[in-house]
């Protein structure tokens, strides 16, 4: 128990230890924003300038994936200034030339298939950062550590327990090869809850009685399906095939779950649940509605609900509720975070902008950790309960009944999509 209390205070300081650190990244460039704000009101005082960080060291980095989330991540690592993009993957050629266009790679490193990964990391990258189909990520993660590349990875890691599995692996066999592993979650380095998670971890809920949490609100898109997979691997449509995307409870929902397992450390041991689908005219077989309770050893219960349906709803959107027995909680990803009561009473704070700025302290991060050698990857093991939970609970759901963490341990199954008629 000590030696628990140890370890659980030492991530805290590592975790404070970065959030300064990437706070005055972010005030870096607030100040910057402000200053080019203030030069068109009355009166205001031209200064000069401050000189932009000048980064004696790039990290040659290949992007995997031109969606949504790749062009982020690309631009974030672009204005960041130590890295240099050197390569790009996407299954679609013209979307691998787009993304090559964007960020001036030589066309020679612009590539396409399901196997584009791979001369990725042949292209002669120290860095890669895995942004396209969940479904793929434990293959291209795993294939990146063993040619000793460093890994930044988008939720969610994985869609199965193999591949979590996997994940784990890959980061303890990158922190033993003094590599980075980065698990790119935004909730945990949000400084209004980090604070609330801070503050309940030092037992400010006087004693935890039970949690409940929301996800998602608002439907993914769902057109027909093609003659191949093709047409599911773009503009987020996997989203709606469990296969490829994990459902919605793993890839989006994993936000919050993700916040939950910050302040927990721990899975929960066992479930039960149950989901349905009522779209009308579904194509992928995501669910719309999933109910699950959770049991945690020490007798805790966690109720966690969401929704993939456009219906007016007022859920409160990736946020959950910790009921102690002299004080709550409240994370939100987006929104006023507190700690009601108590001796560790936080008025609180709003972490609207934790989307883009999550993402860029992560940017910030990776660079940093692997410039200055810190190999603790300790955003892995968090991935691995997460997902883990998540998992749990889709299967409770969809079974209509309880099952324990061990055996779906036990279980192990892989999911399996049909990849005939893709290119490679």
């Amino acid at each position: 128990m000590i030696k628990r209390k140890v370890n659980e205070m030492q991530e805290i300081t590592n975790h404070t230890s970065a959030l300064n650190r990437r706070r005055f990244l972010g005030g870096t460039l607030a100040a910057t924003a402000a200053g080019t704000l203030l030069q068109g009101l009355p009166g205001y005082a031209q200064e000069k300038p401050a000189t932009p960080t000048v980064f004696e060291r790039k990290v040659k980095v290949g992007l995997i994936g031109g969606g949504h989330r790749g062009n982020l991540i690309g631009d974030m690592m672009k204005a960041h200034g130590g890295y240099e993009i050197h390569a790009v993957a996407d299954y679609f050629p013209e979307v691998a030339d787009a993304l090559g266009d964007k960020y001036g790679v030589d066309k020679a490193r612009r590539f396409s298939g399901l196997s584009g990964y791979k001369k990725v990391l042949a292209s002669g990258v120290e860095a890669i950062a895995i942004l396209d189909v969940p479904y793929f990520y434990p293959e291209q993660a795993m294939a990146a550590v063993a040619t000793g590349c460093h890994v930044y990875i988008a939720k969610p890691v994985a869609v199965d327990v193999p591949g979590t599995l996997a994940i784990g692996k890959a980061g303890d066999d990158s922190t033993k090869n003094k590599r980075c592993f980065l698990v790119d979650y935004q909730l945990p380095s949000d400084p209004a809850n980090a604070e609330v998670i801070k503050r309940v971890r030092g037992g400010g809920l006087g004693g935890l009685a039970h949690m409940a949490s929301y996800g998602k609100n608002g439907a993914w898109d769902d057109p027909p399906k093609g003659p191949t997979l093709a047409s599911r691997l773009q503009h987020e449509v996997w989203l709606s095939d469990i296969a490829l995307s994990g459902d919605t409870i793993v890839s989006f929902d994993i936000h919050i779950i993700d916040g939950l397992m910050a302040v927990l450390g721990k899975a929960p041991v066992a479930a039960m649940g149950k989901s349905r689908l009522c779209r009308p005219e579904p194509h992928g077989d995501r669910v719309d509605a999933c109910g699950v309770v959770y049991e945690f050893e020490d007798g805790v219960l966690w109720t966690h609900l969401t929704q993939s349906l456009n219906n007016n709803a007022e859920i409160p959107e990736m946020s959950a509720n910790l009921y102690g027995l002299t004080a709550t909680a409240h994370l939100q990803y987006g929104g006023k975070v507190f700690v009601r009561g108590g001796e560790k009473h936080y008025v609180g704070d709003v972490s609207n902008t934790i989307y883009n700025d999550g993402a860029s302290r992560n940017v910030a991060d990776f660079y940093a950790n692997i410039t200055e050698g810190h190999f603790e990857n300790a955003t892995v093991k968090r991935a691995v309960e997460g997902h883990l939970a998540c998992l749990l609970g889709r299967e409770a759901a969809a079974r209509g009944g309880r099952i324990t963490l061990a055996e779906l341990l036990k279980e192990n199954k892989k999911l399996e999509v049909d990849l005939t008629g893709l290119n490679a």
